[in-house]
């Protein structure tokens, strides 16, 4: 084959996210992170809907959201660990919450839409990764809770977050973990 690309094989191959709590600053900048989403964006989007967008939280805005997050987890009758662990994902340097915005389509259902904004989480973290910064693609109580998202990050009514894709410079590197038995879960017809 002319068009194997041993570079990003290998890449696959190697992948692994890095955990928040692991990543430091400095985050990338508005220029790296319009790179990153343009590279992001190259996801099967059928029709050209573009049934997704970004909202950027940046260290300051993080900063202002964590205690209230906090807040909202307690008052949700989550207790104070559940409570700790949301704000705590709020320090990494940099989150891309990617927002699905359904499109109304006669010819895509919704659920295709959906799977785009999630190809388009896994293109950041992978090209996050892939330019050297490390990423995590992660939900929890901000992304999971739509009336968080309507009151804090102005989210429509039928918007939700796909994914926070929290950003920033590689600490340590995570250690392996156990991956998938590919032959039990494929069955050959």
């Amino acid at each position: 084959m002319d068009y194997r690309n041993e570079a990003a094989l290998e890449f696959l191959a190697t992948r692994r996210s890095h955990p928040p709590k692991l990543l430091q600053q400095p985050a990338p900048d508005a220029e790296e992170i319009t790179r990153l989403l343009t590279l992001a964006s190259r996801v099967p989007d059928h029709g050209k809907l573009e049934p997704w967008r970004f909202i950027v939280l940046q260290r300051e805005k993080l900063d202002e959201l964590a205690p209230v997050l906090r807040q909202e987890v307690l008052a949700a009758g989550q207790d104070e660990a559940a409570a700790d662990k949301a704000a705590a994902a709020f320090g990494s340097p940099l989150i891309v919450a990617v927002v699905f915005s359904p499109v109304d389509s006669p010819k895509v259902p919704e659920w295709e839409q959906f799977l785009s904004a999630g190809a388009l989480c896994l293109g950041l973290v992978n090209a996050a990764l892939a330019s050297g910064w490390g990423a995590a693609w992660l939900t929890g109580f901000a992304a999971l809770n739509p009336e968080f998202g309507r009151t804090h990050l102005g989210l429509s009514a039928q918007e939700r977050i796909a994914g926070l894709i929290h950003i920033g410079t590689r600490g340590d590197t995570p250690p392996e973990r156990p991956r998938p038995d590919v032959a039990e879960r494929t069955t050959w017809l």
